[in-house]
């Protein structure tokens, strides 16, 4: 299945009719928000059946991870939404200093106006419509672009928004890289964009020429650490989950393992026996593991498996685009699978000692002498994690366990340096698109004469600021 582009000369159509659509001051009204919302809930019940089958065409997504990686949690943030965003926009009286006196002061929260939300085809349908509802909760317009290596989910995406949405308020367009730079040359109001540090930085380009804000939800390689004191029955169950889900293509899956030598081989072994708690004695059987997005990602992330010595693992199927969790030892850490995004199930184990200097501090070296990560999973004794996070840097993590940092809206979620910039969530996704104010509001029954010139009382003035 391949998507026809949608023309410049819609895009251009629909830029126009929804900026003058914003102009009208509609989505200003909270209640409009909430029942846009509402539509928006019903349009996910409606469209679940066809989206979770489309996740299965595209990804080999069985419907219980689809719900609970995708449409679970879409409708969670709507639901959400519904019943905060009328606090979330409402205004708020700050403190005002004696140097304002007489006055009030107020933080005003405003819809940045138009938006662009760009997605990637790893979780197409949650990386695309969580942001949306941080947009509609914000009282923006939005023009929404799915990827077009998830075909039959972006078309049933494209057929849910028009069916719910007029597309002079939210509206999908379609197509190739072609697209994204015809998009990225229009003058948006805000970007949100989600994928890889090499397109952020396109992105970001692009904003620059006409200082558009953006919000980027980047990548990288998020390091897995595993000390000679964790778990190793717990730590391996939970690396195993978070590194085979979606079968990897996860922007904060486990990208490499640092392990303590002493328990190296032991983590290997227990890697192997959660693996088949997971999926069955044989792991291209099951429903539940998801195939490679395209042949092309199929041909890099196995390209990998010839850089190092297969611990575990190592089976691949070209044509069914499987490739089966994989723990790489022996890499040079110069090699494409060390200094790539590997976003598939392959696993890279470098060993770290403790002599010379403590694990931990050999974790910290490593760590920060590459770009910083979208996350960061320790596995051992908290006391050591804390200090270990301390010194380092990420978007964020989690200590003994994986992804689930994620999982918890009421935290923002966003990367840093190199992994993005800005984050969302709950109340962070309407603050995402939304300009907060400040606004002074002076009484007029007296005027203080000491911020006028010639600066009268400047001494006693110079104390109060």
């Amino acid at each position: 299945m391949t998507l026809e582009n949608t023309t410049p000369e819609k895009i251009d159509a629909i830029q126009a009719a929804q900026r003058a659509y914003f102009k009208t001051g509609t989505t200003l009204d909270v209640k409009f928000r909430k029942q846009q919302l509402k539509l928006f809930l019903g349009a996910m019940e409606k469209w679940e059946k066809p989206l979770t089958d489309a996740l299965w065409e595209d990804l080999h997504k069985s419907y219980e991870e689809a719900y609970l990686t995708e449409i679970g949690l879409v409708k969670g943030e709507i639901r959400h939404a519904i019943r905060k965003v009328a606090s979330w926009a409402r205004r708020e009286t700050r403190p005002t200093p004696l140097s304002c006196m007489p006055a009030m002061s107020y933080v005003v929260k405003e819809p940045l106006g138009q938006a662009l939300i760009v997605s990637p085809w790893n979780y197409p349908v949650q990386l695309l419509l969580n942001p949306l509802v941080g947009a509609i909760a914000a009282g923006c317009t939005a023009v929404l672009k799915p990827s077009p290596y998830v075909p039959h989910v972006s078309s049933v995406i494209g057929q849910m928004i028009a069916d719910t949405f007029d597309e002079k308020y939210i509206a999908v367009v379609q197509g190739n890289r072609e697209v994204n730079k015809k998009l990225f040359d229009c003058r948006w109001d805000m970007i949100f964009f989600t994928g890889s540090p090499v397109l952020g930085r396109q992105v970001m380009e692009a904003a620059a020429k006409n200082l558009t804000p953006v919000v980027l939800e980047l990548g990288g390689k998020s390091p897995c650490i595993v000390d000679k004191d964790a778990d190793l029955v717990k730590a391996a169950h939970r690396i195993a989950w978070g590194k085979t889900i979606n079968s990897g293509q996860t922007c904060i899956a486990p990208d490499y393992l640092l392990i303590h030598k002493d328990v190296k081989d032991a983590f290997v072994a227990e890697f192997g026996r959660q693996v088949e708690r997971l999926h069955g004695k044989d792991i291209k059987e099951s429903r539940h593991y998801v195939r490679m997005v395209t042949d092309k990602a199929f041909e890099r992330v196995s390209s990998y498996l010839s850089e190092g010595e297969i611990l575990y693992g190592g089976r691949t199927d070209a044509e069914d685009r499987f490739i089966e969790p994989t723990l790489l030892g022996n890499v040079a850490l110069d090699s494409k699978v060390m200094t790539e995004e590997i976003f598939g199930p392959v696993f890279p184990v470098i060993v770290l000692d403790d002599e010379g200097s403590s694990f931990g501090d050999k974790v910290i070296d490593f760590v920060t002498s590459r770009e910083k990560p979208l996350a960061f999973y320790y596995f051992g004794n908290k006391k050591e994690a804390w200090r270990v996070i301390r010194h380092t840097s990420s978007g964020g993590g989690c200590v003994n366990d994986t992804i689930m940092h994620i999982v918890n809206a009421e935290m923002p979620f966003g990367g840093v340096g190199n992994s993005g910039m800005g984050g969302y969530h709950h109340r962070d996704s309407f603050r995402a698109f939304t300009h907060e104010r400040t606004i002074v509001q002076s009484a007029t029954w007296i005027d203080l004469p000491f911020k006028y010139m010639p600066y009268g009382l400047f001494k006693l003035v110079k104390h109060l600021i």
